[in-house]
């Protein structure tokens, strides 16, 4: 599991190979994460919007942004948890994700929280540590 935490805002992400989903000789592999995001601060929050910044292991890069998180702009008061969990395929049987998530406050202030950058390894490939 891969955690870290912005103002008070704990992200927690758990990557899983998807081997029934994937299919190695046709250079597609699926990747589930699970994700919880706890409000650890004295303020209510909404997450507004996401981004993703994920590479492969070809060094190709592809960026996502959109409003919420699975269909969802969840509302977190103090002590409150939220997670969802979805999904990403990829040419390569690695890679690396990180990103980040757009916050609200009651108050209208609108600030960044940071997704830890965690790793996508397959069992097809030899995990190589840098």
């Amino acid at each position: 599991m891969y955690q870290t935490t912005t103002r008070a805002i704990a992200v927690t992400v758990k990557p899983t190979f998807l081997e029934e989903q994937s299919s190695p000789t046709e250079d597609y592999y699926v990747w589930a994460y699970q994700v919880r995001i706890e409000n650890h601060g004295g303020e209510t929050v909404q997450l507004r919007s996401r981004y993703w910044r994920i590479t492969d292991a070809s060094g190709r890069v592809q960026e996502v942004r959109g409003e919420g998180v699975v269909g969802e702009q969840p509302v977190l008061q103090p002590g409150q948890t939220f997670e969802y969990t979805s999904g990403t395929p990829l040419t390569t049987p690695s890679g690396i994700m990180v990103g980040s998530y757009r916050m609200e406050t009651q108050q209208g202030e609108t600030f960044e929280v940071a997704i830890p950058a965690f790793s996508l390894d397959s069992p097809h490939e030899a995990i190589r540590l840098n």
